[in-house]
């Protein structure tokens, strides 16, 4: 059913738990700070790159800095370099 606004409730004004940290926590009570990563960016891996004249400046560089990325917040990019170069 679709939510209107005669049924909907808004998330900081429901009752019930939810796992917050390990830990079921009485909805109400569940906070987190407002500069929580997963907030503003999930948790996500992306790498931006420019093209000129149809070219991909340092495509490479770009590749190998995803793939760092992606490392350093404990995901394995399941396309290797040389393949993200190629396309």
């Amino acid at each position: 059913m679709a939510a209107t606004s005669a049924n909907f409730v808004p998330y900081d004004d429901r009752d019930g738990w939810i796992w917050l940290d390990g830990v079921m926590t009485p909805w109400r009570d569940a906070k987190i700070h407002v500069l929580t990563h997963s907030l503003h960016y999930g948790s996500c891996v992306f790498e931006g790159e420019r093209a000129y004249e149809g070219k991909v400046f340092r495509s490479t560089d770009h590749s190998k800095r995803l793939h760092k990325s992606a490392e350093l917040v404990g995901y394995k990019c399941p396309v290797p370099v040389a393949e993200l170069d190629a396309v």
